[in-house]
């Protein structure tokens, strides 16, 4: 498989690195699986966390070993660690349940909310789905979730579950969801007040569905979590990747800012993803890279000439 050097060669850049790693999830196989784990032994955090995620996305129970090994490795970072765990989730195989109670107890909270998470998804998919998949909204972003969204519809209703931290996660996930499948801005406007709950995980989600949806109304609670240097690194780095998507002046103005961050999942996700895209989507008509259907609505990065989407 020739993209198989371009996402394992360290010295190669981070922009043609995800090139290929977007390539690979969209042609999918044991092949593209075995190039995409192993990479998990690279330095960058940011690169470690998108192979988890499209490990997940592409719901192939051939990559649960890899993803169970980066879940138990406490050598890596707490943000590849979650998204390996919430990897696992997605792919939704009841194998792995007992290994997600054990890590649903680990000390990097985190990892641990994540885990919780995913032993509750795939506890649904078992259970509840069949009764429940009548009544859903629909995912406009064909995104596999950590949590379906809620049986409830009203917006006002959806917003207090969603703010109410004495609520369960997986419920107030469920509502996340929900608004984001609606969409419209007094839904936007209600994530956006998520950015100020107190669990890094559940603003880290918030900020990645705003990005889906990449609405302006957003903007401003994603530059000011973006701006807080003593906001977790793993929520920053999702605020820039939703203003990245948003693409407008005022995103540009606040990724270029930080564009030389300390944190480097910050920095790098500014020199690679966000500040590329903005640039080009104004001035070009690119093709999306995306095998099937391509969606408009996918949260899109443009990668080494190409727009990526990532759905």
């Amino acid at each position: 498989m020739m993209l198989v050097p371009h996402l394992i060669n360290f010295c190669r850049s981070l922009t043609d690195r995800f090139r290929a790693l977007f390539t690979l999830r969209n042609l999918g196989g044991h092949e593209a699986i075995d190039c995409i784990s192993k990479c998990f032994d690279d330095p960058s955090a940011l690169l470690k966390h998108e192979l988890a995620y499209c490990l997940g996305q592409m719901q192939d129970e051939y990559a649960i070993p890899a993803l169970v090994r980066v879940l138990k490795d406490k050598t890596q970072e707490p943000m590849v660690r979650h998204e390996a765990g919430e990897a696992l989730g997605a792919i939704g195989s009841s194998e792995v349940l007992d290994v997600l109670r054990e890590y649903a107890k680990d000390p990097q909270t985190e990892v641990a909310e994540t885990c919780q998470l995913a032993v509750q998804r795939i506890e649904w998919l078992k259970e509840q789905s069949s009764q429940e998949s009548e009544s859903l909204s629909t995912n406009p972003y064909k995104s596999v979730d950590p949590a379906p969204p809620s049986t409830v519809q009203d917006t006002w209703m959806l917003k207090n579950t969603l703010l109410d931290e004495s609520c369960p996660l997986f419920e107030r996930y469920r509502a996340m969801f929900s608004l984001r499948n609606e969409g419209d801005e007094k839904s936007v406007l209600a994530l956006a007040e998520g950015l100020k709950c107190s669990s890094a995980l559940f603003r880290h989600e918030i900020a990645y569905v705003l990005g889906q949806i990449q609405h302006e109304a957003a903007i401003p609670q994603l530059i000011e979590n973006l701006e807080d240097l003593k906001e977790n690194p793993m929520v920053r780095h999702e605020c820039a990747e939703a203003l990245g998507s948003i693409a407008k002046d005022q995103c540009l103005t606040a990724l270029e800012k930080y564009s030389k961050d300390q944190e480097m999942v910050v920095k790098k996700v500014d020199d690679c993803l966000s500040l590329p895209l903005i640039e080009q989507k104004k001035y070009c008509s690119l093709e999306l890279l995306t095998s099937g259907n391509p969606t408009a609505n996918g949260k899109l990065y443009f990668i080494s000439g190409e727009l990526c989407c990532r759905t």
